[in-house]
C-alpha cells in the first residue's frame, strides 16, 4: 500500500465515523450544583420548564436558567415525568410511593403499596398512550426492610403498572434482576427496562425489551437483550429520540468494588434500535444518572451527573412521552 493511500483511508474512516454522530457541539454545564440539586429525574414540560430532583426535593428551571424548588420536601425523589395533562409524576424512594402533583400543586398518591406491602424504593417512571403509568421498584443499599416477596418468600424487585390511583398491577417478578430506568415505546409496542444490579458481582447490567400487550402486561417469552455493559456500571435512566435511538446514562469514571472502567466510562451511551453503540457522550462527574430531551424543538438533551446538570444538542428531536 502506498504512503499516499494510507492517509486517505484514515481520513475516510474518520469521516465515516463522524457521520454516525447524532449530537452537535460540546457538552455544556448548565447548573453547577455542589449540593446535588440536579441529581436525578430530569423531565421536560412543554410550557418551558425542566424539572429535576435532588436533596429530597423537586426543582424546576425556567427558560432563563432560573432554578427554584417546586416540591420541598419530596423524600427520596428520583424519576419524574410530566404527563399530557401537565401534571408531574414523581417516584419517591424514601417515602416508598409514587405521587402526582396536580396543576393546583395538591398531591395525589398514585401507589404506596402492593397487596398491602410497601414498595422497595420506586425509582423511575414512564407512561403509555392510554395514560397508564409504569414504574420500577428496585432496592439499592440495605435490604432488610424489603417487604415485597413472591409466593416462595423470595424478595421481589419488580416493575408495576398504575391504571388509576391505588390500582396497581405487578408486571414483572423475576424477569428482570434489578429494574431501574424504564421506557414505553411509541405506539405502546414495547416496554424497555434497564436491569442494573451494579452492587453485586456478576449482576445484570443490561437493557431488555419486552413486547407490551394491549392490556398493559408484558409477554415474558419475548424478552430481548438490547445492550450489555458487562462488568461496568450498568444502565440507569434513559430516553429515546424520534428515530428510535436510546440515550442511556451509564458507566463510571472511577472503578468500584463491583464496577470496572476497562470497557465503559461514565456518560451517555447512544444506541441504535438494534443495539449498536453509535456514540458516547462522556460526563465528567460520577455518576451520570439520567437524561431528558427538552427545549422548544426537543433537540436539547439534558443530563444529570454528580449533582450537576449538563446539556448537549442533538440532530434528532427526542420523545417526551409515548403519545
Amino acid at each position: 500500500m502506498s504512503r499516499m493511500r494510507l492517509p486517505i483511508l484514515l481520513i475516510a474512516a474518520v469521516l465515516a465515523g463522524a457521520q454516525e454522530r447524532v449530537t452537535e457541539g460540546d457538552l455544556k454545564l448548565v447548573v453547577e450544583a455542589p449540593a446535588g440539586v440536579a441529581r436525578e429525574g430530569p423531565s421536560w414540560d412543554p410550557a418551558g420548564y425542566l424539572y429535576f430532583v435532588g436533596n429530597n426535593k423537586l426543582s424546576r428551571m425556567d427558560s432563563q436558567g432560573k432554578v427554584e424548588p417546586f416540591l420541598d420536601p419530596s423524600p427520596g425523589a428520583n424519576g419524574s415525568l410530566v404527563d399530557p395533562q401537565k401534571r408531574i409524576i414523581v417516584c419517591e424512594s424514601q417515602s416508598r410511593r409514587v405521587i402526582r402533583i396536580e396543576r393546583d400543586k395538591s398531591i395525589t398518591v398514585l401507589a404506596d403499596n402492593y397487596e398491602g406491602t410497601k414498595f422497595n424504593s420506586p425509582n423511575d417512571v414512564s407512561i403509555d398512550s392510554k395514560g397508564r403509568i409504569y414504574f420500577t421498584d428496585p432496592r439499592y443499599g440495605r435490604r432488610d426492610t424489603i417487604e415485597t416477596l413472591d409466593a416462595a418468600g423470595k424478595q421481589v424487585e419488580g416493575v408495576y403498572r398504575i391504571d388509576a390511583p391505588g390500582k396497581v398491577t405487578r408486571i414483572t417478578t423475576h424477569e428482570v434482576d434489578r429494574p431501574n430506568g424504564i421506557l414505553v415505546s411509541p405506539g405502546d409496542r414495547y416496554l424497555y427496562v434497564a436491569d442494573n444490579n451494579n452492587n453485586t458481582e456478576g449482576g445484570a447490567r443490561k437493557i431488555w425489551r419486552f413486547d407490551l400487550k394491549k392490556d398493559g402486561a408484558i409477554d415474558p417469552a419475548t424478552r430481548k437483550l438490547i445492550f450489555d455493559w458487562h462488568t461496568a456500571r450498568g444502565p440507569d435512566g434513559f430516553k429515546m429520540d424520534r428515530a428510535g435511538r436510546f440515550y442511556v446514562a451509564a458507566g463510571i469514571n472511577r472503578a468500584t468494588r463491583f464496577e470496572t472502567i476497562d470497557e465503559y466510562k461514565g456518560g451517555v451511551f447512544i444506541i441504535s434500535p438494534e443495539g449498536k453503540l453509535i456514540e458516547f457522550v462522556p460526563v465528567p462527574k460520577d455518576e451520570a444518572t439520567n437524561c431528558a430531551f427538552g427545549g422548544p424543538d426537543l433537540k436539547t438533551l439534558y443530563i444529570t451527573g454528580g449533582g450537576s446538570l449538563y446539556s448537549i444538542r442533538t440532530k434528532t428531536a427526542g420523545l417526551i412521552s409515548a403519545r
